[in-house]
């Protein structure tokens, strides 16, 4: 029989939105992925790692030079003291990441604390492991939580909560308050926080991403999990980083090895590289991107549409009630792409319960011109 978690589970709307969008010849702004092919020097050091370096098994925790990259890149850009052989694993992706984390961290009957919207993997990889999802419903324009809202969330069986940010597909940033104030109820509570912060790299407007991890008591009760494909923009590589005190990177290790057990040792030698030789590559990243969301909202701006901040990540939302748009996102994204050939992504996707239903994500990491394009296409929808 096949599992009830997985029985009915519907396609994502990325592929649903996607596919969509390559049957019609649509631009598509609704996957979160560059039309640039990534840093070539990066791309060429995997290829020379290819044809000349081993491809056979690499060790179960990742390359020893990769790990020592990750220490020492979370050591120069967030101030962390990471131990790249006790506290440094490199999985398949992050997706794979979270697995690990889910499988090994959560017991049957464990409450766990999830925020929405929320990336579509989280419920059905917490249910399969037997954990009960309790959830905290953010809301535009700002999608903070408080006080209030952790209390009734946390309870004498929460075991885990699971925290995004740069929060996709909201493009917040999580406020230095927001996070002290989980960091508090994650210590009171004993309380493992999983934080998702693949986006970690992508953060505009003189922002400064700061992880869970470094905050007071969180140390030993942090997984904290990054992707090189987002750090990098070539998000088909699949190579992600699990941080952790030695205790939990342990647990994490033993789900690791049995999913995936390795990712491509090439992969993980051009990481390496990309890491310990940056160049300018995480200042000239993020700044280019924010010249691309700043066309974007202007082009939108003009045409009519209220567009709400964005401080991180590839995306841009648009308010179609605050816009004059009647319909809901799910009804607008499809007439869209269907009828005037743009395709972005409902929000309303990422709640499981009681979904904000009119705000549209669009994917801003498009060349000018798709961008301008697709502007001239919304504002058709919109009429």
């Amino acid at each position: 029989m096949v599992h009830p978690v997985y029985a009915d589970l519907p396609t994502t709307i990325f592929e649903e939105m996607s596919g969509l969008a390559r049957q019609t010849g649509a631009i598509n702004l609704g996957q979160g992925f560059p039309d640039d092919p990534g840093p070539i020097a990066l791309r060429r050091k995997a290829g020379e790692a290819l044809l000349t370096g081993t491809n056979q098994y690499p060790p179960m925790r990742g390359l020893p030079a990769l790990r020592q990259a990750v220490a020492g890149h979370y050591g120069r850009t967030q101030d962390l003291d990471l131990d790249w052989e006790t506290e440094v694993t490199v999985t398949s992706g992050a997706t794979e990441a979270l697995a690990a984390a889910f499988l090994s961290l959560i017991s049957p009957g464990d409450e766990v604390v999830l925020f929405q919207p929320l990336y579509d993997a989280y419920l059905p990889m917490v249910k399969r492991a037997g954990g009960v999802p309790k959830l905290v419903r953010l809301t535009p324009p700002h999608w903070r939580f408080d006080q209030a809202m952790l209390e009734a969330a946390f309870s004498d069986r929460t075991r885990l909560v699971v925290l995004n940010t740069p929060l996709n597909p909201a493009g917040v940033v999580t406020p230095d308050e927001d996070l002290a104030l989980l960091a508090e109820f994650c210590v009171r509570h004993d309380v493992i926080a999983v934080c998702d912060e693949v986006w970690e790299a992508v953060v505009f407007d003189g922002r400064r991403h700061r992880p869970l991890i470094g905050y007071p008591g969180m140390r030993e009760r942090t997984v904290k999990i990054g992707s090189a494909g987002k750090m990098f923009g070539m998000t088909g590589w699949k190579v992600g980083f699990l941080c952790a005190a030695p205790a939990l990177t342990k647990a994490l290790a033993g789900a690791h090895q049995f999913l995936t057990f390795t990712t491509p040792p090439n992969l993980q030698e051009a990481v390496a590289f990309g890491l310990s030789e940056p160049g300018d590559w995480f200042e000239a990243m993020p700044a280019g991107l924010q010249r691309s969301r700043d066309r974007l909202e202007t082009g939108l701006t003009a045409a009519g549409f209220q567009v709400l901040d964005s401080g991180g990540t590839y995306f841009l939302n648009i308010d179609l009630a605050a816009s004059g748009v009647t319909e809901d996102d799910r009804t607008f994204s499809l007439r869209a792409v269907r009828d005037h050939g743009v395709a972005s992504i409902p929000v309303s996707a990422f709640y499981a319960q009681d979904p904000v239903r009119n705000i549209l994500r669009l994917c801003f990491a498009k060349a000018d011109d798709t961008l301008d394009e697709a502007v001239r296409r919304l504002a058709a929808a919109r009429g």
